[in-house]
């Protein structure tokens, strides 16, 4: 190969993919996978919710917290398809005088996570990379090689002298930290990616609703996307205080267990082995009824469901189910590779599969089958 093909090759394999490559989907995916927004900071991704909704919608609004609902039909059981906006993140805590930067987390970050990453913090005159940095292991003394430093030892390099030069980055306490992570298809419908939880449900909710308004349904569907769930579920409890669903499903992206060195009681899920469904996890346990009709439309349509339990894993549905007196609610999830870090691999089958199996299950749920689901007569 010549030189300059060579560079022009290696070039193009480090840029990160724009919106504008891929089919409509792929595009959508990339947008939100790459846009900026831990918990209390989801302004970037609620714009493109936005502009996707809105004209597929009867009403849009807000919850106190800035959480999104968007309302499509009158009449019907009230059904509210929820997936959650925010990320894992960081927020600056202060600026040492040599100019680096702590950091608080947001969300569940393991320590092993956190060292040698590249991030962006969104500062008020723009986004500003940031590297958490390493210790070189010419210094480490060998019984430390091994040894995870905890978070609060970490602190961002921005490349400043002083904290003079960090405040004429227009950054300081207070200022959203995210991963930089930039979408990329790995091969063919693998896609790498920060935020697969929960972009993934973002765009499975998007593309779920595009379709009912074509098809038709028979229910007051609101769709919320939500706000701060990676910081204890906020946005969901809030939404559906303002909804008083008849039925919540929650659109997650899950937890695979098909790499290397996994236990296997962890969980069982598979990169392409299609849409999955909580039966378990630490914050809710799904209405069995519900449970059992996810089952039956995926049969019905040929849709293969992964059944899985997981502990350690909080979802909004545990925040929607204890409104309005008790809802029905189910976790249904896209799997994927890696969550709660930098680079989350998704298989784009399991999300076209995901999406055809919430249309048909909201198709199904009548006033007379959600009457059924909310009977609990012995």
């Amino acid at each position: 190969m010549q030189l300059k093909n060579l560079i022009a090759a290696v070039l193009a394999l480090a840029a990160p993919a724009t919106a504008q490559s891929g089919d409509r989907t792929q595009r959508l995916l990339a947008e939100l996978a790459d846009a900026p927004g831990p918990p209390g900071f989801e302004e970037d991704v609620r714009r493109i919710v936005v502009r996707e909704v809105k004209p597929l919608v009867d009403k849009v609004s807000y919850d106190g917290l800035g959480s999104v609902v968007a309302q499509h039909g009158s009449a019907g059981p009230r059904i509210m398809l929820d997936a959650h906006m925010d990320e894992l993140g960081g927020v600056v805590r202060r600026v040492t005088g040599t100019g680096f930067l702590s950091m608080q987390m947001l969300g569940g970050w393991l320590d092993q996570a956190l060292p040698d990453q590249r991030w962006i913090i969104i500062g008020r005159k723009g986004p500003v990379r940031a590297v958490t940095g390493i210790r070189d292991v010419h210094v480490v003394p060998a019984e430390e090689r091994g040894r995870v430093f905890p978070r609060d030892s970490l602190f961002l390099d921005v490349g400043a002298r002083n904290a003079a030069e960090v405040a004429a980055l227009g950054i300081g306490p207070g200022d959203p930290v995210v991963p930089d992570a930039p979408f990329a298809e790995l091969t063919p419908g693998r896609y790498l990616g920060k935020a697969w939880d929960d972009r993934v449900g973002i765009a499975v909710v998007i593309e779920a609703l595009r379709r009912l308004r074509a098809q038709g349904h028979p229910n007051e569907l609101f769709v919320a996307a939500t706000v701060q769930e990676e910081i204890g579920l906020r946005g969901a409890r809030t939404a559906a205080d303002l909804i008083k669903p008849d039925i919540g499903i929650a659109i997650e992206g899950g937890i695979t267990g098909d790499s290397p060195g996994r236990n296997p009681e962890e969980t069982q899920a598979v990169l392409g082995g299609g849409p999955g469904i909580f039966l378990y996890d630490s914050s809710a346990i799904p209405n069995r009824k519900l449970v059992e009709l996810v089952g039956d439309t995926a049969r019905a349509a040929g849709i293969p469901l992964q059944r899985d339990l997981v502990q350690g894993y909080g979802d909004d549905s545990a925040a929607i189910q204890a409104t309005a007196g008790g809802v029905p609610t189910v976790n249904l999830v896209v799997p994927a590779r890696y969550t709660h870090a930098h680079n989350g691999v998704i298989d784009r089958a399991d999300f076209d599969r995901m999406v055809d199996l919430v249309v048909a299950l909201i198709r199904r749920l009548d006033a007379g089958t959600v009457a059924r689901l909310k009977d609990f007569t012995p």
